[in-house]
């Protein structure tokens, strides 16, 4: 019964944890500890299965993401949340299905970079998860009202850029098929109209391949920083895309036929045109790949 109460929890609990952290093997690490701590607790002194769990994960996520975040102003060049990655036809993950029910975006979780830790929890617990100011309260030992005005501060700080309106599926896979061939091809002129004036990228490479060590600000720039890649031949010639779903929006994954997998890439889109560029190419950071077997692995 005790394993049978924390496996219904644990989708959620994933989630809460990957929100606060950003990080998908962090996520799970504390989502296990949370487990001990379930397992040794007094049941008796358990009134409330949901609010024990939801409070010991995201007190364990917060402690943890203290150091994460030490880690991270040393990290290699920039560095973005794990992408959790999934097939497009395979909805049936129930972690994958927690997360992108909870609209845990690649965008949003950037914006809760600029947040403290409990800010970041408050704003989780919320806005993701639709817990009350009361619930939130509990868990981190507030007053509802200041959890209420640590959540309206917080929105503040991460301003408009992670609450977008919700592009079409239709309408993301158009520009991200759009922009994969011209940056393929090193199209200048096709790549200025796909972008916005100010778009930028962010490249996630962590000191490995041939990536960006800074982001990429402008259309201009980034259409000619594709055109010296397709010239100088600094990307793999034998990669192969494939649509895969990147926090619940359309992305795409590169594999190497030789080598495997290469880079996962994800686009923000405004107004129809591209805003923003995500690439993933950290080895180390494709933990949240949930689509299994790859072409060329």
């Amino acid at each position: 019964m005790t394993h049978d109460v924390f496996a219904a929890h644990r989708p959620r609990l994933l989630g809460v944890a990957y929100g606060i952290l950003g990080e998908l093997p962090e996520a799970e690490d504390v989502v296990q500890d949370a487990w001990l701590r379930w397992q040794a607790a007094d049941r008796d002194e358990v009134r409330d299965a949901t609010g024990f769990l939801i409070t010991t994960t995201t007190r364990l996520a917060i402690d943890r993401l203290r150091s994460a975040r030490a880690r991270r102003e040393t990290y290699v060049g920039t560095w973005l949340p794990d992408p959790l990655v999934s097939d497009p036809d395979d909805p049936d993950d129930p972690a994958v299905a927690a997360i992108e029910a909870e609209r845990l975006s690649v965008a949003l979780l950037v914006a809760l970079e600029r947040l403290n830790p409990v800010e970041r929890a408050v704003l989780v617990l919320r806005d993701a998860f639709d817990l009350e100011y009361a619930e939130i309260a509990d868990a981190l030992q507030l007053s509802p009202g200041n959890a209420r005005q640590i959540a309206k501060r917080a929105r503040d700080r991460i301003g408009d850029d992670a609450r977008r309106r919700p592009i079409a599926p239709e309408e993301q896979q158009r520009l991200l098929v759009a922009f994969m061939a011209a940056a393929h091809a090193g199209d200048v002129d096709v790549l200025r109209e796909l972008l916005a004036a100010d778009a930028i990228q962010f490249s996630d490479g962590g000191g490995h391949g041939n990536v960006a060590r800074t982001p990429i600000a402008g259309a201009e720039q980034i259409a000619r920083f594709y055109a010296g890649v397709r010239r100088t031949g600094a990307m793999p010639r034998d990669l192969v895309p494939q649509l895969v779903r990147v926090n619940g929006e359309i992305g795409v994954r590169l594999t190497s036929r030789a080598a495997g997998q290469y880079a996962i890439t994800l686009l923000d889109v405004a107004d129809g045109r591209i805003v923003a560029i995500r690439n993933f190419a950290n080895p180390a950071r494709f933990a949240g790949d949930r689509t299994g077997d790859r072409p060329g692995g």
